[in-house]
């Protein structure tokens, strides 16, 4: 999305476009400390362009810096076609894992976190530091892909995720940092180590939850707990029962944001499901895991966009 060679603010500009009929206020963002080591002053300048796209359709920006999920060896350059019918075939990891394996190698990934943060510590469309996307998963393709990522890989993360919350620190920003943690009950009473060190170093709490509504009402009274504004990061898995209605208007209701994972159905293929990587499909499924809309705009579920311009206050 970032590289000279494939950013498009053509295509950017419509489906913000899409974004804003929605009421969408906010957006997040994954960006890649290759793109930094490949060409920081380029990559500053269209980071900086789509800033100024977002602020044209009234929508903020979350950046997230880190993300630990889906395939750990990451490169440049021109990148594979998805697999056919394949959730999320395509998305790399950051850092990716021989860089994570190796403290020598942390010095860029410094330089990569100050010369983002530090870019963009004053600019007002930028709300909020994501820090790191769920540090603590794996790669959610290994069935297709075995024996990629060490079995440390958490310990190996959790050495460096304290680095990384101090090194935007001391960039100075003016917006919070957070880390978004895993969302069950479990999880939230019997803390990991990861969890302590996303929840001990996040200004606010950010969490991820895809279940049903009522995990997610468990979800928002054990976390409202610790007194901190709330970021719902990522839910909408229709099939999972996460869905627009009724958890949007019950996180409003809360005062908790909601961002949704995905949003129109393209090339990261996230209408099918995450068992995609294990089990054969020959087509779309007649219920999308995420994703709201067609490339053209087209609403998956008319009832459901409606919905949504209802709890954000939109009109048709």
């Amino acid at each position: 999305m970032f590289q000279a060679e494939t950013f498009s603010p053509e295509l950017i500009d419509r489906e913000l476009g899409f974004a804003e009929k929605l009421g969408f206020t906010s957006i997040r963002v994954f960006l890649h400390d290759l793109l930094w080591q490949q060409d920081s002053r380029g990559f500053l300048e269209r980071c900086d362009t789509f800033l100024g796209i977002a602020d044209k359709h009234h929508i903020h920006v979350m950046f997230v810096l880190f993300d630990s999920c889906w395939h750990p060896l990451p490169k440049v350059g021109k990148q594979p076609e998805p697999l056919p019918h394949t959730h999320n075939s395509g998305w790399v990891q950051s850092p990716g894992i021989e860089v994570l394996k190796d403290p020598a190698r942390y010095p860029h990934l410094k330089e990569y976190v100050l010369g983002v943060v530090g870019r963009f510590a004053n600019d007002p469309h930028v709300v909020v530091w994501d820090i790191w996307n769920e540090p603590d998963n794996l790669d959610g393709g290994a069935a297709k892909r075995p024996g990629l990522e060490p079995r440390n890989k958490p310990e190996l993360v959790n050495r460096l995720l304290p680095q990384v919350f101090a090194w935007a620190r001391q960039a100075n920003p003016t917006q919070p940092l957070t880390s978004g943690v895993w969302c069950d009950s479990e999880n939230i009473v019997a803390l990991d180590a990861c969890k302590r060190i996303q929840l001990a170093n996040s200004d606010v709490i950010s969490y991820h939850t895809y279940g049903d509504v009522a995990s997610l009402e468990r979800c928002l009274r054990n976390l409202a707990k610790y007194g901190r504004p709330l970021l719902c990061t990522e839910f909408m898995a229709r099939p999972q029962g996460s869905q627009f209605e009724p958890h949007l208007a019950l996180m409003k209701q809360h005062k908790s944001a909601a961002y949704c994972w995905g949003f129109i159905n393209g090339k990261s293929q996230t209408i099918y499901p995450w068992d995609s990587w294990t089990k054969s499909y020959d087509g779309p499924p007649p219920v999308w895991f995420h994703d709201i809309l067609q490339p053209d705009g087209a609403p998956f579920r008319s009832s459901e966009v409606d919905y949504i311009r209802k709890v954000t206050g939109v009109a048709k």
